[in-house]
C-alpha cells in the first residue's frame, strides 16, 4: 500500500523556541499510526502543520502526492480532521451542520449526508438539535463532518477527551473499521496510552519536538528515527543456573542475557534474543538437557515503553505547544 502522508525532516520554531526539530514519519492506507507524548511536546504545532494552520520553518508534508505549501488545496482537499473539540452550531440539527459541510465540497447529495450520519452512529438522531447531544453523539457528528468528504487522510487530536469507556470503545471501533473498509490512513494525536495501545497499528513517540521512536504494538521498532535494536524479551526460568549460563553464551539467537533473580532454587533470566526465536531457544536449550522450568516472551506494555522513552529522557526540556 502507497504513503498517503509524508512528512520529511519538519522543523518549526515559534518565537524564539525551536518547537520542531527535524521529525519525519509516513502513514499507509488503512494504516492507524498514533502520537504519542506528554503536554508540550509538539503534537499540537505538527497537527496545525498537517492541516495547513501554520507553515514549517523547513522540510515537508505531502499529502497524497501534493506539498501542502505548494498545492495547498489539493492536499487539504484529501484531509479530514477534528482537532481539539469538534465546531458545531448547536442551535441547528445534527443534519443541518452536515449540511453546512456540505456546501465547501462538491457533489454531496442529500444520500450522502445521511450515509455519513448512519456510518458513524446518528441513524433517527439526525434531526435533534445539537444541544441536545450527548458529548460522544457530539463527537459522532464532529467525525461525521470530516468524513464527509471522503478523506484519504483523518487527522485526530484527542478525539476521545471526555468520553465515557462506552463512548471510548464504539468510537475505537468506529475508527477501525474506516481504516479497514475505506482505506483510510489515520492519524491519531494523543496522551491516553491505553486508547492508543489499542487503537493503533502504530506508534511514534515524540519528547521536546523530536520522535524518540516507532514502534509497532509489540514493541519493534521501526522507520527512520527508530532504534537501531531489533529484538525481544524472552525470560527463561531453570533450576540448573551454571548449565543455562553456559549454554546462554553459545546460542546464536541470543544477543544478550543476563540472571535478573534467584529465588528458591530457581534461577530467572532475561534474555535479549532474535524475533521469534523462542521456538529455537526452547529446542536449543533442550539439546544441551537442560530442564527448563518456564520460558516466554516478555511483552513491553507501551506504558512501560513511553516512561523508557519520554518520561525517563531529559525533563528540563520540555517545548511549548
Amino acid at each position: 500500500m502507497s504513503n498517503v502522508l509524508e512528512v520529511t525532516d519538519l522543523y518549526k520554531s515559534l518565537g524564539n523556541k525551536e518547537i520542531i526539530k527535524g521529525i519525519s514519519f509516513s502513514i499507509k492506507e488503512g494504516e492507524i499510526l498514533g502520537f504519542l507524548g506528554r503536554n508540550g511536546a509538539g503534537k499540537t504545532t505538527t497537527i496545525k502543520m498537517l492541516v495547513g494552520l501554520i507553515s514549517p520553518d523547513k522540510g515537508s508534508v505531502i499529502i497524497s502526492g501534493h506539498d501542502i505549501t505548494k498545492e495547498t488545496e489539493k492536499a487539504l482537499s484529501c484531509v479530514g480532521a477534528v482537532v481539539e473539540n469538534p465546531e458545531l452550531y448547536s442551535y441547528l440539527t445534527g443534519r443541518q451542520n452536515l449540511e453546512q459541510i456540505a456546501r465547501f465540497y462538491k457533489g454531496i447529495t442529500k444520500e450522502d449526508i445521511e450515509e455519513i450520519g448512519n456510518t458513524v452512529g446518528l441513524s433517527g438522531r439526525l434531526d435533534e438539535k445539537v444541544k441536545k447531544y450527548s458529548l460522544g453523539m457530539k463527537q459522532r457528528l464532529g467525525l461525521a463532518e470530516a468524513l464527509l468528504s471522503k478523506p484519504k487522510l483523518l487527522i485526530l487530536d484527542e478525539p476521545t477527551n471526555g468520553l465515557d469507556p462506552t463512548g471510548i470503545i464504539e468510537f475505537r471501533k468506529l475508527l477501525k473499521k474506516q481504516a479497514k473498509e475505506n482505506n483510510i490512513a489515520i492519524f491519531v494525536s494523543s496522551h491516553i496510552l491505553s486508547e492508543i495501545e489499542q487503537l493503533c497499528d502504530r506508534v511514534a513517540f515524540i519528547d521536546g519536538g523530536v520522535i524518540k521512536s516507532f514502534e509497532t504494538l509489540n514493541g519493534t521498532p521501526s522507520g527512520k528515527n527508530a532504534k537501531a535494536e531489533n529484538f525481544e524479551n524472552v525470560i527463561i526460568m531453570t533450576k540448573e543456573k551454571d548449565k543455562c549460563t553456559k549454554a546462554l553464551k553459545e546460542i546464536s539467537f541470543i544477543i544478550d542475557f543476563k540472571l535478573a533473580d534467584e529465588s528458591n532454587g530457581v534461577c530467572t533470566f532475561e534474555a535479549k534474543a532474535k524475533p521469534d526465536s523462542v521456538p529455537d531457544i526452547t529446542s536449543s536449550l533442550a539439546e544441551n538437557k537442560i530442564r527448563i522450568e518456564q520460558i516466554y516472551k516478555k511483552q513491553q506494555n507501551l506504558e512501560a515503553r513511553y516512561i523508557e522513552l519520554v518520561d525517563g529522557g531529559e525533563k528540563n526540556n520540555v517545548e511549548s505547544h
